[in-house]
């Protein structure tokens, strides 16, 4: 009798501590839910007026990668109020979900190139022609690739972001002192930087590597961000962050896409991220079009099968 009482209790016991786990489960879902939409919202209101990127209805018929990555066309656009825009960054990022790798293809904007529809131009025309689409048959047509998704930033969301992300700044090491068309000065040597001086770093091309030395920069800026925002510091702050940037950014990436994939790079273990610049060494020449001015004259075939290579490796 005594045995059946005790068990009783004991049950009793576990019934009681398992309903406290649970509330306390539930307070801290709450909890979280409840940061993250004061976060979100906490960036989306530092937007100033006027400086939201508005390009909606943007036709993109991007197409699904055959090996199950996901594939974006990453933009990075200064519009300073006008309707349309040449775009200074072309960049192809891949994710593979099953090795967490992300693959950065940088491509060089004054790379000539056909045009579907229209003469030869250089790459970055594309876009001013015919957006986001028009530029991603150019893609395809030249390089082979296919791209599910785009993603356009505008510079001043680039600012916002490294603000808000690292108040601090972020630290680079400058190579030389630049100033020209940056609306500023960068002296050599490490420092931190804050969004609008990042900015004019990744920006600068007046120097003997011209358009080269300016894509290198971009991509040591992106694993800078990389690593910021995957620390425990940039995680917390990933609602905030999200807010910050969804008024800056036009993509056909839904809220549910972009939240698995934060989810997936997040708990990958070891996420590693490879860069590559194209056209690659040796498969180029300076040239020079009326219609297009000074440019640079590629040979497809090989850097079509180095990108394919990168990619596939």
């Amino acid at each position: 009798m005594d045995s059946r009482i005790t068990n009783k209790k004991k049950k009793r016991k576990r019934i009681r501590w398992r309903r406290i786990f649970l509330l306390l489960f539930l307070l801290l879902v709450v909890f979280g839910a409840v940061y993250t939409a004061y976060q979100y919202y906490a960036g989306v209101r530092q937007t100033k007026k006027g400086d939201a990127l508005n390009m909606d209805d943007v036709a993109f018929n991007g197409k699904k990668d055959a090996n199950g990555r996901t594939n974006i066309l990453l933009l990075g656009i200064d519009t300073r109020g006008e309707e349309k825009s040449r775009t200074d960054t072309i960049m192809v990022a891949q994710y593979d979900p099953e090795t967490n790798k992300v693959k950065l293809v940088s491509l060089m904007r004054d790379m000539y190139v056909a045009i579907p529809g229209y003469q030869n131009y250089k790459i970055n025309t594309a876009y001013f022609l015919g957006g986001p689409e028009l530029l991603r048959k150019t893609i395809k047509t030249n390089f082979n690739i296919d791209i599910q998704y785009y993603a356009i930033v505008d510079f001043k969301g680039f600012v916002k972001i490294v603000d808000t992300l690292a108040p601090e700044g972020i630290e680079m090491n400058v190579e030389h002192q630049m100033s020209k068309n940056i609306g500023m000065t960068l002296y050599p040597g490490k420092q931190l930087m804050h969004g609008k001086e990042l900015l004019a770093y990744a920006r600068f091309r007046k120097d003997a590597q011209g358009d080269f030395g300016r894509v290198a920069r971009q991509q040591k800026v992106l694993k800078a961000l990389q690593q910021e925002v995957f620390s425990v510091n940039g995680i917390a702050k990933a609602p905030k962050l999200l807010g910050t940037i969804q008024p800056y950014i036009s993509t056909n990436m839904s809220k549910m896409n972009m939240l698995g994939l934060v989810k997936d790079v997040i708990v990958g273990s070891d996420l590693q991220v490879k860069t590559l610049t194209v056209p690659i060494s040796g498969t180029y020449s300076d040239g020079y079009y009326p219609q297009a001015g000074a440019v640079l004259d590629i040979d497809k075939t090989k850097n079509t099968e180095a990108i394919e290579t990168f990619l596939n490796e």
